[in-house]
């Protein structure tokens, strides 16, 4: 038996038995299976069918729980969605494209924007009529966000941007971003912050996907040249702070934490037996590694559950399943590859577990970068959960603009040097 069929949500006690039954009942009757999904047809056909089950789960009331009713949520707690995740596990409801925007940019407006942004943006990123990505990183700005150079000058009543991120995950498909930018150089590298919304579409903005190793394009690079926004989220000068609650957020979304347990190990039995690996005890050895990783990693979750179910925002225990997380990932993606052999490179194209299989192989790395660096979240582990000195940052209470700056241009090359402040 899969490990997530055994560890539901306890409710026997009733209290939310007809919420699941509503649920499960709703997901049965509109929502593919793995091996049931259609066709993945083109780009604009997978958009299409993945708005129209984003609307179908929203009129179901199974998104939104725990937001408020004005805003298009539920209004419902924590309990209520962890059932939904539990419940639509095992399905595929390819809605993945709006989990950005569901899972960090949405929480973000919710807590720092205005009431007129909550109902200008909430509602329509809950049905899947508009898509959104995260405008953080930069080329010289990746772990070390704050480093940021990307800035943000008046203009009226309005702000002008000019900059470029990249590794935005789903840009060529969104309607908005969530963007931090530089607005007072005069000021350590945190305080001048401030988080704007940017509509993709404006003028200056252009959208380069980056090929992955995969063959896919997940990612992309954005340029962003005198693009006008007016849209404010949170204190200006004070975007750091709304900053952390979108990557605390991303983290908890990139290591599962709101979804149903993994069941790599389950995988990674049937390859075994399939291909008559089960009794080398090296395999089986191997085998036990992942399991134990994998059990490992649920109670973590279920750490961010009980802080979840307790009210609380997301806090440290979302780095350390994003941790565990990435490691699983790896490890689960090495052993499926020593099990499959030459299977694991070339495949016949029927054959889908083949092509799963070396997609995820393909993928495993970035694990360990998305949502935040190994590296940097074993210094917040360190610092925040076991208490240990905060790393050396020499820069920390230096104006940004007395900093060192990486003077190469946007093609790579060594260019003269640029004055932050434009």
């Amino acid at each position: 038996m899969a490990l997530h069929e055994t560890e539901h949500l306890d409710d026997r006690s009733g209290e939310l038995a007809g919420f699941r039954r509503h649920v499960r009942e709703w997901l049965a009757r509109h929502a593919p299976r793995p091996g049931q999904r259609p066709p993945p047809g083109d780009e604009i056909e997978r958009l299409d069918r993945a708005r129209r089950m984003q609307a179908a789960l929203h009129d179901a009331g199974l998104v939104g729980i725990t937001w408020p009713v004005e805003w298009g949520g539920r209004g419902l707690t924590r309990r209520e969605q962890l059932v939904v995740a539990e419940e639509s596990a095992a399905y595929e409801l390819g809605t993945s494209v709006f989990a950005i925007g569901l899972g960090m940019c949405g929480p973000t407006v919710l807590a720092h924007g205005t009431d007129a942004q909550r109902r200008r943006y909430l509602r329509p990123l809950l049905r899947g009529e508009e898509i959104w990505c995260q405008l953080f990183s930069e080329p010289g700005a990746g772990s070390d966000v704050a480093s940021l150079r990307t800035r943000a000058v008046r203009d009226g009543e309005a702000w002008r941007v000019d900059g470029q991120k990249v590794w935005t995950s789903g840009a060529q498909h969104c309607t908005f971003g969530l963007l931090l930018a530089r607005t007072d150089p005069d000021v350590p590298k945190h305080e001048g912050l401030t988080m704007f919304v940017v509509d993709m579409r404006a003028p200056g903005v252009t959208v380069r996907p980056l090929r992955q190793m995969s063959g896919e394009s997940h990612f992309n690079e954005v340029f962003l040249d005198d693009v006008r926004t007016d849209e404010v989220v949170g204190p200006i000068g004070e975007g750091w702070p709304v900053a952390r609650t979108t990557l605390m957020n991303e983290r908890v979304s990139v290591s599962g934490g709101t979804t149903g347990t993994g069941t790599s190990a389950d995988a990674l039995v049937r390859l075994a037996q399939g291909g008559d690996r089960a009794s080398d005890p090296l395999v089986r050895q191997a085998l036990a590694e992942v399991w134990i990783r994998e059990k490992t990693l649920h109670y973590v979750r279920e750490r961010v559950r009980a802080a979840a179910r307790a009210g609380l925002a997301p806090g440290p225990e979302g780095s350390v399943a994003k941790l565990a997380s990435s490691d699983l990932a790896q490890r689960a993606a090495s052993l499926a590859v020593a099990l499959q052999g030459p299977g694991a490179l070339a495949w016949d194209p029927t054959d889908e577990r083949g092509e799963r299989w070396s997609r995820r192989v393909c993928a495993a790395p970035g694990a360990s970068i998305g949502g935040g660096t190994d590296e940097i979240l074993r210094n917040l582990v360190g610092e925040r959960v076991l208490g240990l000195p905060r790393e050396p940052a020499v820069d920390r209470d230096v104006p940004f603009r007395d900093l060192v700056q990486d003077t190469r241009d946007r093609t790579g090359r060594p260019g003269p040097p640029e004055d932050p402040t434009g």
